[in-house]
């Protein structure tokens, strides 16, 4: 899931310390992507991805990051990513992180620029510990139907009276829950958008189903280039309430997700060298609001 961040120190803290996952790898951009990867803008820009181990095998958090926007508006669209791990819990204790058990034995921490994390107090378990990302639909059946009649996700379960269902493509893999928000979902500026990544020749096939279906594709396939790395395809389509989902390439985008050993150092270079917070505080300005 892409997260567009406006503090990257204190998201950093929060992902390193407090989840306690790992930067994957770190790349940086002199100007915006032309599948909208960082937004709608066309400045300076970073991504960093963190997690509990390969993007691979892995579910991940990319962490976007536009230089001299300094926060985004939260809307209704993204609901919390639940992951199991005591060691965050107790990490979150130590560092004095706010969190409040909302039910027994699960925890609500914020993120800096307020997404939700829900922590259950468990021992992490072996295989990736987070369980699922939640968003907000308006009519759970016409979303039911978009992401496993069209998408072909598995529905794990249905819950009407909770308005919410749990769907996947599979057992091992972290779920995507679906629940409705009574109303009209408001991305905010915040928005992020959820990736999967699939055979390369699937790609053509997505998009011409969803053509046929005259369902919203918001980048035809297009191929997207990362300094000094592989070239990898793409096309981003948006379901019936305007969530972004991408489907990556999987043979070249497992070449260009390869774990950077240096992912820290850069991230933590590109945050020193980064002097736009000493820069609005000198001039007694703040970044921009998106």
């Amino acid at each position: 899931f892409v997260f567009k961040v406006g503090d990257r120190g204190r998201s950093a803290r929060f992902y390193r310390e407090l989840l306690g996952m790992s930067v994957l790898r770190h790349e940086e951009f002199e100007e915006g992507c032309k599948a909208s990867c960082n937004g709608p803008y066309d400045g300076k820009w970073s991504k960093t991805m963190v997690g509990y181990g390969p993007e691979d095998n892995h579910f991940v958090a990319e962490l976007t990051y536009n230089y001299g926007i300094g926060e985004y508006r939260l809307g209704n669209d993204f609901l919390g990513i639940t992951l199991v791990s005591s060691q965050a819990v107790s990490n979150a204790k130590k560092m004095g992180w706010p969190i409040k058990e909302v039910t027994t034995g699960i925890f609500e921490a914020e993120a800096p620029g307020g997404y939700k994390f829900y922590l259950e107090d468990k021992e992490q378990l072996k295989q990736d510990p987070v369980v699922k990302v939640t968003l907000g639909v308006s009519d759970l059946q016409k979303s039911v139907n978009y992401w496993s009649v069209l998408l072909g996700m598995k529905i794990y379960e249905k819950d009407e009276e909770q308005q919410r269902a749990l769907l996947g493509y599979a057992d091992n893999q972290c779920k995507l829950e679906l629940k409705a928000v009574g109303g009209a979902v408001d991305h905010g500026t915040a928005f992020g958008r959820i990736a999967f990544s699939c055979a390369k020749e699937e790609l053509p096939n997505i998009e011409a189903l969803m053509k046929k279906e005259n369902q919203k594709i918001l980048t035809p396939l297009v191929s997207l280039d990362t300094p000094g790395k592989a070239t990898v395809q793409v096309i981003i389509l948006a379901d019936p309430d305007g969530h972004e989902i991408c489907f990556v390439g999987d043979e070249a985008f497992r070449d260009l997700s390869k774990v950077d050993p240096n992912g820290d150092k850069l991230l933590d270079d590109a945050m020193a060298a980064d002097n736009s917070d000493k820069w609005f505080a000198a001039q007694k300005m703040k970044k921009a609001s998106a």
